[in-house]
């Protein structure tokens, strides 16, 4: 019987792969909202300073954002000329433990000092000190922690993926979750060659 895919890691990738596209229209936000700056200030001269500052306010987003999306896709980058080396099943072992003994501590110190960042941004009421600016930056700053626990469920969830075709039953089958991490999956069976094929019954009769 095969190791199954758990539903937990299915939850959380649906989750986390739906936030990652709602945030995506990020970008199309930062677009519009370069164009604007433009336009008034080059057409019009008018500079207007909230829309500059929200510029980066929304990068930032749109960046943290496309952190935990690449973690959900296993895409973020690798150094291949060792990678491409190993088997796959050092490979898992390989992010096993680095998920579990570098990624893991970072985030939760990620959570710890970020939590009391914002918390004292809301409190004080922090605001942009350009005149003009923006207020409410505990809305920017709450970003960090967002995207950081987003990060520790992506992480959760692929260790238990990677758990469980390390420590499942030898021969069982690959994990399901592999069609959605090409990194991780099996290669195909080659179709065997033209020469390898069962020959006609008439070839073999004139063959004996």
């Amino acid at each position: 019987m095969g190791v199954r895919r758990g539903p937990i890691e299915d939850r959380i990738d649906r989750g986390l792969d739906r936030v990652a596209l709602v945030s995506s229209w990020v970008w199309l936000a930062l677009i519009g909202t370069i164009g604007a700056c433009v336009v008034l200030r080059y057409v019009f001269g008018i500079t207007r300073v909230e829309l500059e500052e929200a510029q980066w306010h929304l990068h930032a987003v749109g960046f943290l954002a496309g952190i935990v999306g690449c973690a959900v896709r296993d895409r973020h980058v690798r150094v291949d000329v060792l990678r491409d080396r190993m088997r796959p099943r050092t490979r898992d072992w390989v992010d096993f433990y680095g998920g579990l003994l570098l990624l893991a501590p970072l985030l939760a110190l990620v959570l710890w000092s970020a939590l009391p960042f914002v918390a004292e941004s809301f409190a004080t009421g922090e605001r942009s000190v350009s005149p003009g600016g923006l207020g409410h930056r505990w809305l920017l700053k709450a970003a960090l922690p967002l995207a950081g626990l987003g990060l520790a469920l992506a992480t959760a969830g692929g260790l238990l993926r990677i758990g469980r075709r390390l420590f499942g039953r030898a021969g069982s089958a690959s994990d399901p979750g592999d069609a959605k991490h090409p990194g991780n999956a099996s290669a195909p069976a080659s179709p065997p060659a033209p020469g390898d094929a069962a020959a006609p019954d008439g070839d073999r009769d004139r063959a004996s």
